[in-house]
């Protein structure tokens, strides 16, 4: 009999085990993701900071910024559609501080009839969010160079095209506004937060697990008692 029940008892523990274990991992994850927006969320709502041109991804992202400079004409189009201000082109413009420093400034949304629009390059006032944009996947096409669209921002690709520090901001306002564009400011964190859900489905999976090993027992026991 104790021969006939060890093994549907050895799988039930360790079929269980390692459910629980992942489980436990999606909560240790759950601690750790939201430490990060917790984070964020606190650059969110800091006062703004003057640019810092050695900005990086994991210390500075969504940090609020200021800046002021002049766009220098140089502009990529961002082919996008479900923004706020509808379809149309993010501009990511050539940006030259008055420190002589030159970053990469989204400026907004460029209806798709404009996008022949003469550039600005009024001295403006910034106010934006840095941002390392991650719109690109393994589906999204290349760009098209000759006609200046591009279907995802990409700050290493785009600074090395336009010869600017790999840095992007996301404009909130200009002072004066550029008439041709609509900002598309950072106003959330776009960052998903699944790992609850995730650590309830493996907790119910060993639940499961371990309900369908006592039942394979019942039935073992049984059938030895008849």
């Amino acid at each position: 009999m104790l021969r006939k029940i060890i093994f549907p008892l050895l799988l039930g523990a360790v079929g269980s085990g390692a459910l629980i274990s992942l489980g436990i991992w999606q909560v240790q994850r759950l601690d750790w993701k939201e430490d990060i927006l917790a984070g964020i969320e606190a650059r969110l709502a800091a006062p703004p900071v003057p640019v810092p041109l050695a900005g990086r991804e994991e210390d500075d992202e969504y940090k609020r910024v200021t800046l002021a400079g002049a766009p220098t004409g140089e502009e990529l189009h961002v082919l996008v559609s479900g923004t706020t201000a509808g379809t149309g082109y993010r501009v990511i413009s050539k940006f030259l501080l008055e420190t002589g420093a030159v970053i990469m400034v989204d400026l907004g949304l460029l209806p798709l009839d404009a996008k022949d629009a003469e550039p600005v390059t009024d001295f403006m006032q910034i106010n934006g969010t840095l941002l390392w944009p991650d719109d690109q996947n393994s589906n999204t096409p290349p760009p098209d160079l000759e006609k200046n669209i591009w279907f995802a921002r990409d700050v290493d690709t785009m600074a090395r095209v336009l010869s600017t520090r790999p840095l992007m901001v996301v404009a909130t306002d200009t002072t004066p506004a550029d008439p041709r564009l609509t900002p598309l400011p950072v106003e959330a964190v776009g960052i998903k937060n699944d790992h609850l859900e995730y650590a309830i489905t493996w907790f119910l999976l060993a639940l499961v697990w371990a309900i369908m090993t006592l039942f394979l027992l019942s039935r073992t026991i049984r059938q030895k008692d008849a």
